[in-house]
């Protein structure tokens, strides 16, 4: 960063030029620190992890194997939920520094005020929350997956079959309720179910009852049953079946125990999950604030940054050490924030959107509010 300096003070350049200079070795700088600010967070991330699972495996005589492999699924979503925190401490150890070198003065000889000096490293840091937001919708949720799936199934032991089966379902569809008393996914057949068809009056205008039904070539087959028409207003026309083909538009992948958590869906898939259970009848409120969270978060990296410029430069006696421990704080309030601000969605007190976006609301002005106090 001195030699940046050293080459403004040298030469005579125009000021354009100067912040070209400046902007280049200042976002080099940060790229540098962030990085090593980034591992030394992830790779304590994986060791507390270790530590805490280690008993799990060693219970459940799993293969150490299968715990490298799951601490190695989790480092995308552990270096997205650290990019923040890293962003943070990176900014407020470069400002702190240039400070005490006294940077700030010499940039401010040449011209460059304060707020001038922010722009290369917040440019950087909305490229940073770019990157942070396609890494969560590419990689995040397939590695997540994995992860999740080597936790249940290599260490918890957990039977995989109970996922692909189940007993007593209630399906809301379009006009129609199923209930299925009994669903084998990996066969694909429905065992004694029961279809209620209603009209736009929800009155009921077909019932179709069958020993199995059977999913082959796209379509639902089913066997053995009865169907009951309503003819009039007050009688049904019943006729029996050996086979007919069922005109629902679910196939089997409605009918599996599809939930996942949040980290391992993307933002559309959110999206669709929310819309799916509005159209059924159900509350989408958990999948609007989840849904909100996903585009929330990339964005906080950016408001760190603003945070912690001011952090870094307003601490005159403490230096970096309380500069950095101020940042960490920081981040401690925003999670308690958010946890606040999630919980009051998921009740019902606050819209989802407003819930999830009231902290980095909040962190945001603050860092605006904070910026405006900076001598320039």
């Amino acid at each position: 960063m001195r030699r940046a300096f050293a080459s403004l003070t040298r030469f005579r350049l125009g000021r354009g030029r100067r912040m070209t200079v400046f902007a280049r070795y200042f976002i080099k700088e940060f790229s540098r620190v962030f990085f090593l600010c980034q591992t030394a967070f992830v790779c304590l991330y994986l060791v507390i992890d270790f530590v805490q699972k280690i008993d799990n495996v060693m219970e459940a005589h799993a293969s150490g194997l299968a715990l490298l492999q799951f601490l190695f699924y989790k480092i995308p979503l552990i270096a997205v939920q650290m990019a923040p925190v890293a962003s943070l401490i990176s900014v407020i150890v470069i400002f702190s520094l240039m400070k005490k070198n006294n940077e700030i003065t010499a940039a401010k000889s040449c011209g460059i005020s304060v707020l001038r000096l922010s722009f290369p490293v917040l440019f950087a840091s909305m490229g940073l929350a770019a990157a942070v937001f396609i890494l969560s919708e590419l990689l995040v949720p397939y590695a997540s997956t994995k992860s999740n799936d080597i936790w249940q199934r290599e260490i918890k032991k957990q039977d995989q079959n109970r996922f692909y089966n189940r007993s007593d379902i209630w399906f809301k569809g379009k006009n129609a309720i199923y209930w299925i008393r009994h669903f084998d996914g990996k066969q694909m057949v429905m065992e004694d179910p029961s279809f209620y068809f209603f009209d736009d009056a929800f009155g009921l205008t077909k019932k179709i009852d069958a020993k199995k039904a059977v999913w082959t070539q796209d379509r639902w087959m089913a066997q053995d049953g009865i169907i009951q028409q309503a003819a009039d207003r007050d009688s049904y026309k019943i006729e029996m079946f050996t086979e007919m083909e069922l005109d629902i538009p679910e196939g089997p992948e409605s009918f599996l125990r599809t939930e996942k958590n949040p980290e391992e869906m993307t933002y559309w898939e959110l999206k669709r999950h929310a819309e799916k259970t509005a159209a059924e009848g159900y509350d989408d409120t958990r999948f609007q604030v989840d849904m909100n969270i996903k585009l929330s978060l990339p964005l906080l990296s950016f408001i760190m940054v603003l945070v912690g410029i001011p952090i870094a430069l307003k601490i005159n006696k403490g230096g970096t050490p309380l500069a950095v421990s101020l940042g960490i704080s920081s981040c401690f309030l925003y999670l308690l924030l958010l946890g606040l601000g999630r919980s009051l969605g998921l009740s019902g007190v606050l819209p989802p959107m407003f819930s999830t976006w009231l902290a980095s609301l909040a962190f945001f002005f603050l860092g605006v509010y904070l910026m405006m106090q900076v001598e320039t």
